[in-house]
């Protein structure tokens, strides 16, 4: 276990929230163990490997099994849908990973924010094995970059985007892409796209819920009820203000238990069934999609671990 995943590992148990049991939530398709037999097989045919993390949770997202796989791989991590997080906690975690002796960067992969700067620092992790291959007499040729990442994170978005084309299949539900996909980024990069991959078991039951936040868990396989009273307990706490403003809530309404707080956001929003009773399901539907969609502001579940004095010290871009 790598410095990254001991202090993650007693950070995230530290966040647990007050209030109630953390819904215990797994999910690991079938398809998953043929992933990493994949990634494997083909960790050999690149010279970087580029692992895409969802900024609103970075620590959540970052799958373990990655870091087993990939070895001693020149790694860069990129924070995708940074639009959504919160600002001030990127740069803390851009901070962190540096301080861990990573390359990282904040991307976002719709808008194209932060993605010259990625592909730059791909080809810079790149060259020492590009160079040695020309050193040993084999033609130059563009580095070859492997895109890892959790379901849902981006991957296929960010390809499209650095490649202008829809050259990979994106679709915005978990476990789409099942086969790799070598895709042209100029004249200087190629990139290796991979399926999603999750881990066989979420250790920390907040991992999986947080996954579930943000839709990288398929809403099939989870209590959704349990899930989203978690969520409305963690927003009333932190974000109230945002909660009063997007369903016209009163401070009062913004600051009640989580199944009084669904039935007044249901009600303002018109989450009703006959007779005016709250429709509990479209009304957990309509959260779940405003927060995904940002329409509740930039969030950020994970915090980083607390920084030394050394790490504090590092610059972010």
């Amino acid at each position: 276990m790598d410095n990254f995943e001991k202090q993650g590992a007693v950070r995230q148990m530290e966040q647990k929230e007050a209030g109630g049991a953390v819904p215990n939530i797994q999910w690991f398709p079938g398809h998953m163990a043929k992933t990493r037999r994949l990634i494997q097989g083909n960790l050999k045919l690149v010279d970087v490997v580029i692992e895409l993390l969802d900024a609103r949770v970075p620590l959540s997202s970052a799958n373990p099994l990655i870091r087993e796989i990939v070895g001693g791989k020149p790694r860069l991590v990129a924070l995708n849908k940074a639009d959504l997080a919160d600002e001030a906690q990127t740069k803390k975690w851009i901070a962190y990973f540096r301080a861990q002796g990573l390359s990282a960067a904040a991307i976002d992969s719709i808008s194209g924010t932060g993605l010259k700067a990625l592909v730059q620092k791909a080809e810079a992790l790149a060259k020492p094995k590009t160079h040695k291959l020309v050193a040993k007499g084999a033609k130059p040729r563009a580095a070859r970059a492997m895109v890892l990442g959790i379901p849902n994170v981006g991957k296929s978005s960010l390809i499209n985007r650095l490649a202008g084309a829809a050259k990979a299949k994106v679709e915005n539900r978990p476990g789409v892409t099942r086969d790799k996909q070598w895709i042209r980024i100029g004249k200087n990069l190629e990139l290796l796209d991979m399926p999603g991959i999750l881990w066989p078991k979420f250790e920390d039951p907040t991992v999986g819920m947080r996954l579930a936040f943000v839709g990288s868990v398929s809403d099939e396989v989870y209590d959704v009820e349990a899930t989203v009273k978690r969520l409305l307990e963690w927003l009333s706490e932190r974000h109230s203000g945002r909660l009063m403003e997007r369903y016209r809530l009163t401070e009062e309404e913004a600051q009640a238990d989580a199944e009084t707080l669904l039935a007044h956001i249901g009600k303002h929003r018109g989450c009703l069934l006959k007779g005016g009773l709250l429709d509990a399901e479209k009304a957990q539907r309509l959260l779940l999609s405003d927060l995904r969609g940002g329409r509740l502001g930039r969030v950020t579940f994970d915090e980083p671990p607390e920084a030394s004095k050394d790490e504090k010290e590092v610059e972010t871009e």
